[in-house]
């Protein structure tokens, strides 16, 4: 089996620890409007599309069109970020030992380009070669459309990539997509599976590491 060439990362939960951001803004906003928050809503958003995500707050009595509640919950997210990047354990180390390797690296997220800005530009030039944000596919994660078009612009097939996920959707998206996934679980857990390999954090990653993965995920 072929060496991966490109490894794309995922953003939110994955390079920083935002998804709190994410939640809490949620929280405030269904509650703002009289409904409940459970822990069914926390498992369901995490790693979703704002789009999706407008549509759950919809159907809990957020009676706000759906593109002013992604911009209202994104803006909020950015707020926090420029306060200070809550960068994942590892995350800018093992960017650079890529970098410094000339390995292309992609960022996926669908967090809107401001935000994913905001922290790449926190990191030394060059470290991503290409950015998909929310607002360049129509379908979001779980839909694989992201992970194609960050393949696509970085000249490789999706086969050809190892994709750095921490949520059950952003998994889907890159599986679904034809990636191997390293999957960094934080706020739910994620299962081992074929084609999949589960580690404790970004830490414990290395270059070496990542341009074999794929010949260790077939083993499992």
């Amino acid at each position: 089996m072929t060496s991966p060439l490109a490894v794309l990362f995922d953003l939110d939960g994955t390079l920083v620890d935002t998804e709190p951001y994410w939640l809490a803004a949620e929280r405030a906003l269904i509650t703002s409007f009289g409904g409940t928050w459970t822990d069914a809503h926390t498992e369901a958003l995490i790693g979703a599309a704002l789009p999706a995500i407008a549509a759950v707050l919809r159907a809990n009595r957020v009676e706000l069109a759906p593109d002013v509640i992604a911009d209202r919950l994104h803006a909020e997210v950015l707020r926090e970020c420029r306060r200070g990047i809550p960068w994942r354990p590892g995350a800018r180390e093992l960017i650079a030992a890529l970098l410094a390797d000339a390995v292309p690296c992609g960022l996926v997220t669908m967090s809107y380009r401001p935000l994913a800005l905001a922290v790449t530009s926190a990191l030394p030039r060059g470290c991503f070669a290409t950015v998909v944000t929310g607002e360049d596919v129509e379908d979001g994660k779980p839909d694989p459309a992201a992970y194609r078009l960050a393949a696509h612009r970085l000249g490789v097939s999706p086969e050809q990539c190892v994709a750095i996920e921490d949520s059950p959707a952003g998994i889907a998206s890159a599986e679904a997509a034809g990636c191997l996934v390293v999957a960094v679980p934080h706020h739910v857990p994620i299962e081992p599976a074929r084609g999949r390999v589960v580690v404790d954090s970004l830490a414990d990653l290395t270059v070496t590491g990542l341009r074999s993965a794929r010949c260790t995920a077939d083993w499992l």
